[in-house]
């Protein structure tokens, strides 16, 4: 298992309580007990992080997985996952880690112990170009992700966060600095939604921590939306996310709209129709954006990369197979649009 280490980001209070102001849960933690996400605890008025260096999945992924089409197409991306979550989304696929609270950390099974100095060795033997922590929620292991980070950029290592976005501006400027690339979940666009799918109140702060991201630290930014029948899917919330992105982020900013697959509370849903998908598409693209696509449907043309002024094809993408094509110096090989994919 990890080691116990104090975490960042909390102020002490009377009574031996602590106030935890790393995501916008906004935790107050009495003695003994753990914050929302379950692996930060007060322990005699001192806030420690139970997972620093607690490793749950480490794979060798590719990067289109995560997903990121603009980011070192065709590259491989070390990554990373642990324990425990600040939402608690009721059709989660990865449940079984980012449920796990403290009582589960201290006695969980296929966990083990990794150093960020090991942890970016790995990385470089691997032939990765990047670190992602993904799987579950970065944010709450920050403790170990920042200090994995430091290492990776001296190594020259790319470093992502895979996130739901709920960071508070504390928590986003204390790891921004080595942080190239914030790809992160834009899941709907009404308060509503996010209450009953994640469990928050205040969805508005992951809008203002992506802007953050991307206009205070300059991180590459990709936004991902999974289209949920019946929960996302009317015009109101795409057409809103899209005209958000374009707004906020800029028309280059990719958006993947994606398709839903049935599980966990939703279980009784049916897949995202495919045409559901290319109606987003065309929400986004009609809103001003450039780069639009549709995924978890392999072989989809809407997975491709196309030049936004002649449409000619640039990546070819079938499953996480990618293929640049039509693209040299970071232009479109026909008509020469810059494209601004980071090869």
């Amino acid at each position: 298992m990890g080691t116990k280490h104090e975490a960042l980001l909390y102020e002490k209070l009377d009574g031996k309580k602590v106030h935890c102001f790393l995501c916008p849960r906004d935790c107050r933690i009495a003695d003994g007990k753990s914050g929302y996400c379950g692996v930060r605890k007060n322990e005699g008025g001192t806030l420690y992080t139970m997972i620093y260096g607690v490793v749950s999945s480490v794979n060798v992924d590719p990067i289109e997985k995560k997903p990121l089409f603009h980011y070192l197409p065709g590259s491989k991306c070390f990554s990373l996952g642990t324990l425990g979550c600040n939402m608690r989304c009721i059709h989660c696929q990865n449940w079984q880690i980012s449920f796990a609270g403290e009582k589960e950390v201290s006695a969980s099974e296929g966990t083990n112990y990794l150093s960020p100095e090991k942890a970016i060795d790995m990385a470089l033997q691997s032939g990765s170009k990047s670190i992602a922590w993904t799987y579950n929620e970065p944010t709450i292991w920050m403790e170990y992700t920042l200090d994995c980070a430091k290492i990776a950029k001296k190594a020259g290592l790319k470093t992502i966060y895979v996130t739901n976005g709920y960071i508070t501006p504390q928590g986003l400027d204390t790891i921004g600095p080595y942080l190239d690339v914030f790809r992160v979940d834009i899941k709907g666009f009404t308060k509503e939604f996010y209450s009953k799918l994640a469990k928050i109140k205040n969805y508005e702060t992951i809008l203002d921590a992506t802007i953050r991201a991307k206009k205070k630290w300059n991180m590459h930014v990709e936004a991902i939306t999974l289209i949920i029948p019946d929960w996302n899917d009317d015009e109101a919330q795409l057409s809103g996310i899209a005209n958000w992105i374009k707004d906020n982020l800029g028309p280059d900013t990719p958006w993947h709209v994606t398709q839903f697959m049935p599980y966990l509370e939703l279980a009784d849903k049916e897949p995202t129709p495919i045409p559901t998908l290319e109606r987003a598409q065309k929400i986004g693209t009609d809103a001003g954006l450039k780069y639009v696509y549709i995924g978890n449907v392999p072989g989809h043309k809407g997975e491709n990369t196309y030049c936004p002024n002649c449409s000619k094809l640039l990546i070819e993408r079938v499953g996480y197979k990618t293929q640049i094509i039509g693209m040299s110096d970071n232009k479109c090989a026909n008509c020469g649009e810059s494209i601004p994919v980071i090869i």
